[in-house]
């Protein structure tokens, strides 16, 4: 009787361990499911972003590209109306894609202090949908141009409201701007993101400051390429640079 409650008890004992050694299985298998869909997820955000620049940076090639004429008021004007339609909706679609695109750097700002993560992720969207926004806005710069050179209207004076308002919708992203810039580049620099530092590089505020170093000598032809789809280029290579960062991206924070 002894030997046989004996070899109950360690019957009991190996079922338990095997109990616990399936529990953990599961478990391991739940946690490697989870990471692989925040994996996929992290990286189509990532490349959300991406195609938020291209897709706003194509808007930007129609509203006024031309192949040898740097003159952006004039190349408006002449452009056709379906070129002012679709560039107008390219701001809607690009805005949706860069705010899926701001999950991956929610994503990355996790380990940082709630409130200095939502300042950062807070401040990104904002000057995000002003993006969009200014864009939206060329439109009634276009179709100015457009009335302007149909009537014989002096251009400049034609589109100087429709200018006058999008700076100044400009204006209030600068210092927004300047908050995102400061903090993340102070979080990362102090390794507080899951972001490596050399992704600071790629951040756009250096490029942004040297913008007219860059494009004052450029010829005509790659001028307006360059210069007017500049700061979606930035944006582009930011988030190529983020997604990069995080492609291998194991555990999904907070």
């Amino acid at each position: 009787m002894i030997v046989l409650l004996h070899d109950l008890s360690g019957f009991k004992n190996l079922t338990g361990l095997k109990f616990e050694r399936i529990v953990f299985l599961i478990n391991c298998t739940k946690k490697s499911i989870q990471m692989k869909i925040n994996q996929f997820w992290l990286r189509i955000m990532g490349i959300s972003g991406i195609l938020g620049g291209l897709v706003l940076f194509a808007g930007d090639m129609l509203f006024y590209y031309h192949p040898t004429n740097p003159d952006i008021k004039l190349n408006m004007g002449n452009a056709s109306d379906f070129r002012i339609i679709a560039s107008g909706v390219s701001a809607l679609i690009s805005t949706w894609l860069y705010m899926l695109g701001l999950g991956q750097v929610y994503y990355a700002f996790n380990p940082a202090k709630p409130l200095l993560k939502y300042i950062v992720i807070g401040c990104f969207g904002y000057v995000l949908i002003a993006f969009g926004i200014v864009h939206g806005a060329f439109v009634a710069i276009a179709t100015s141009s457009k009335l302007a050179i149909e009537y014989n209207i002096d251009l400049k004076k034609a589109t100087s409201l429709a200018f006058e308002t999008n700076n100044a919708i400009r204006f209030l992203v600068y210092p927004v701007f300047g908050i995102l810039s400061y903090f993340f580049i102070s979080l990362v620099w102090k390794r507080k993101t899951l972001y490596p530092k050399w992704i600071i590089i790629f951040f756009p505020l250096i490029w942004f400051l040297l913008k007219n170093n860059i494009t004052k000598n450029l010829p005509n032809s790659l001028w307006i390429i360059i210069d007017g789809g500049y700061l979606n280029l930035l944006l582009v290579i930011f988030f190529s640079a983020s997604t990069v960062a995080l492609w291998k991206a194991k555990t999904l924070e907070k």
